[in-house]
């Protein structure tokens, strides 16, 4: 088996077996568990690369967990130290301990546990997403720091401090009471959004990650669905949104450039699946009364997956931009509204509500400024442009502002200057 094949079967797998592992023995053990699932792979990686690939490679792995958790806790005495009060059950002498249960219904029941367990509002908004990364969707310290560009130690020092809360919390893997799932599950759905974006707008130049980032927080937010506690309008808009946003991926980056923007892409390399299965879920968040930021910006996205340039379109999303300002104000929402506004009434609005915003230390404000003033004051719009390449922090994003600098510059003496 190639090492790939194994590095998507840990990310397949990762997070089932930490879950359920973590499940039987406490969730204060969790990185024990996480410890004898990776050490499972690794004995994978060297039995598999002399003896082949087993006919059924996920039951080899689960097989080889229960020993390895079965011998770590026997060896340790953790179990009957530790793990028996958390089962709070009266234990006799003689108990046999208990083996981890793979089975598909109980790994589905755990990892929802677990996902609510690590969004806890006891545990910082920051570790939720580094151990919702580690632990939800397995990924490694290595893809963790890069997806946050940042640093190994950093990571580790993090993920540290979110498991020491989960044990001095007395965080445990349960479903809250059904009357207070509402609130908890905000969280678990601000988690997951937060994923999302962060593969969707990712300043890594990794591709793979970045897609990768994106499916993994579906698949959660899938998970939820699949719940009837959880399966509430607000998840199902939270689903369509990410199925509208991901069916543009390819298209977003299917060529050397590092995004390709909304204005240029080519509506054939949208996944026409994806924008179904967005339709689908889009419906199915219309049940009930409850209208969530969720639900507006599933229905912008969905207008962006209609490629024609109608007044209709334009309308309806300004319209929602105005409703999702008032459910769930934010700079960056006030600024995405701009455009909207431009398309529907114009340059001049769009400039004036603009410079309302003042956002000086943000390079999309001038981009968009930059934007709206390119047919009418291409050297001012050269201008913004500078700043915005100024402040732009990543290589890939200054190479799309100067771009747009050099488009003008043949137009404007200002443009023919050096910065």
């Amino acid at each position: 088996m190639e090492q790939e094949t194994i590095k998507q079967l840990f990310h397949r797998e990762f997070s089932k077996m930490v879950a359920v592992i973590s499940k039987l023995y406490g969730l204060s053990n969790i990185q024990i568990a996480e410890d004898v699932v990776s050490e499972t792979f690794l004995q994978a990686a060297e039995t598999w690369g002399i003896e082949g690939t087993p006919k059924n490679p996920t039951a080899w792995l689960y097989v080889v967990a229960k020993r390895k958790a079965l011998y770590h806790f026997r060896r340790k005495k953790i179990f009957s130290h530790k793990v028996s009060p958390e089962l709070r059950v009266r234990q006799q002498q003689d108990q046999e301990i208990p083996e981890p249960d793979f089975s598909l219904h109980n790994i589905q029941d755990s990892q929802l546990q677990m996902l609510f367990a690590i969004c806890h509002p006891a545990i910082a908004s920051e570790a939720q997403i580094g151990l919702a990364l580690r632990t939800l969707c397995g990924f490694g310290i290595d893809e963790i720091a890069e997806a946050f560009l940042s640093n190994k130690d950093t990571i580790n020092k993090r993920l540290y401090r979110a498991r020491k809360k989960l044990r001095t919390e007395n965080i445990r893997m349960e479903l809250p009471p059904k009357d207070e799932i509402p609130e908890r599950l905000d969280s678990v759905l601000r988690i997951i959004y937060l994923l999302f974006n962060e593969g969707y707008y990712s300043n890594t130049q990794n591709q793979v990650l970045q897609k990768d980032l994106c499916l993994e927080a579906m698949r959660l937010g899938l998970l939820l669905t699949g719940h009837e506690e959880t399966d509430q309008p607000k998840t199902n808009a939270l689903v369509a949104l990410m199925c509208f946003h991901a069916s543009r991926f390819e298209a977003r980056q299917h060529t050397e450039k590092p995004i390709i923007l909304y204005d240029q892409q080519n509506p054939a390399l949208w996944d026409t699946a994806l924008i179904k299965q967005g339709m689908h879920f889009l419906g199915r968040s219309a049940r009930g009364d409850e209208i969530s930021s969720y639900h507006l910006e599933a229905r912008i996205a969905y207008w962006h997956c209609i490629k024609e340039d109608t007044p209709e379109k334009w309308e309806d999303i300004l319209h929602l931009y105005d409703q999702l300002l008032k459910v769930s104000y934010s700079p960056s929402i006030a600024l995405n509204r701009m455009y909207a506004l431009y398309k529907v009434k114009g340059a001049e609005t769009a400039i004036t509500e603009a410079e309302k915003l003042s956002l000086e230390d943000n390079h999309f404000y001038f981009v968009l400024l930059g934007e709206l003033y390119r047919h009418t004051d291409p050297e001012k719009a050269i201008i913004h442009f500078e700043k915005a390449r100024s402040l732009a922090k990543t290589p890939p994003e200054k190479e799309i502002i100067q771009a747009k600098i050099d488009r003008l510059s043949s137009n404007s003496p200002i443009g023919k200057k050096k910065p």
